[in-house]
């Protein structure tokens, strides 16, 4: 089967950086789906892996975690999908990636593609809706519902994948009064598409740019990028006994003795926790994905397709890696068909 892999971690542009190879098709375990891969979506966590990761023993590595596609065939423990059904997933950080045509993933992890979308725009979600929706309800603890409970979220980075499905997901399932920040006019254009209430400049002071919306403090933050260059601002912006979350990966130490004044708490995010240690509560992210699902086809979510770079193919998939290493993608990259 055709498959995107590389052998050395190399910057985007160099010609090896991605390269397209040949596997042996993969089988099926008990609990798992084989999956033909009809889109996927590109995500940092690609370009962290191939930039710092490199092969073991001169092995191929296949990345991709964001996939849409059609289960060719079933384990024989699998009871929630069958052969023909449409799925969109992330699948394990800890298995082979889905930069192939054909892939494994287990069924606990996995959700019915939503039936209004094209591949493209379901392979968009599966990664950065699970994120989202983790860190929004299990991580800040924030209740579904549109009573106004006088809670703030502020999402640094809201134009991005997660934040572009976090955005919506706090302004249509929550009370919350949703502050956006993105640096650019058409990144700001995009948060505001997206429903959130104000946008704000993150590369301007944080505070200053909420008093000049009428926000003097939040009650949560969602930090998704740079945290460690606004850490300090951040805390300065939360009310007292506010929740921080985050999912990057700060390149300097946090002094979390800072959150100590304010009695702050701290939540780490990283949605392939569940399947990496195989949870007692795995199954959550196919339900979740379920709902995300539903509330597509309702109209109540939509698609965060930024950018559709044509086949899947490694020359396109390291022009995908460039972009989102510029910091200057809007929503999701999406590539389909071999």
């Amino acid at each position: 089967m055709k498959a995107i892999a590389y052998y050395h971690s190399l910057p985007a542009e160099h010609p090896e950086a991605l390269q397209d190879i040949q596997l042996a098709q993969p089988s099926p375990g008990p609990r798992d789906l084989l999956v033909q891969v009809n889109a996927i979506s590109v995500n940092p966590v690609d370009t962290k892996i191939r930039s710092t990761v490199a092969p073991e023993n001169g092995e191929a590595k296949v990345l991709g975690w964001d996939a849409s596609g059609i289960v060719q065939a079933v384990g024989s423990e699998v009871t929630l999908f069958q052969p023909g059904d449409r799925v969109f997933y992330a699948g394990a950080i800890n298995r082979a990636g889905a930069n192939s045509e054909l892939h494994v993933v287990d069924e606990r992890i996995v959700g019915h593609m939503p039936g209004s979308l094209t591949f493209a725009e379901a392979a968009a979600l599966p990664l950065t809706a699970i994120t989202a929706w983790e860190l929004l309800f299990e991580r800040l603890q924030i209740a579904e519902g549109s009573s106004d409970l006088g809670q703030s979220l502020l999402i640094v980075g809201a134009a991005g994948g997660v934040g572009s499905i976090l955005t919506q997901l706090a302004r249509q399932l929550t009370g919350l009064t949703v502050i956006g920040s993105a640096s650019r006019p058409q990144t700001q254009a995009w948060v505001r598409e997206l429903g959130a209430h104000h946008v704000i400049d993150h590369s301007r002071p944080l505070h200053e740019e909420l008093r000049r919306i009428g926000i003097n403090q939040v009650t949560h933050v969602a930090s998704l990028t740079q945290t460690d260059q606004h850490f300090d601002q951040l805390i300065d912006c939360l009310a007292p006994q506010g929740r921080l979350a985050l999912i990057d990966d700060p390149r300097q130490p946090l002094d979390v003795m800072k959150l100590k004044r304010k009695s702050l708490s701290l939540h780490w995010e990283l949605m392939f926790t569940r399947s990496l240690f195989a949870t007692a509560d795995m199954i959550e992210q196919h339900r979740l994905l379920e709902r995300v699902a539903e509330l597509i086809d309702a109209g109540v979510l939509k698609t965060t397709l930024g950018e559709h770079f044509g086949s899947i193919n490694a020359a396109n998939l390291r022009r995908a890696h460039a972009l989102l290493e510029s910091g200057k993608a809007k929503g999701k990259v999406v590539l389909e068909g071999f």
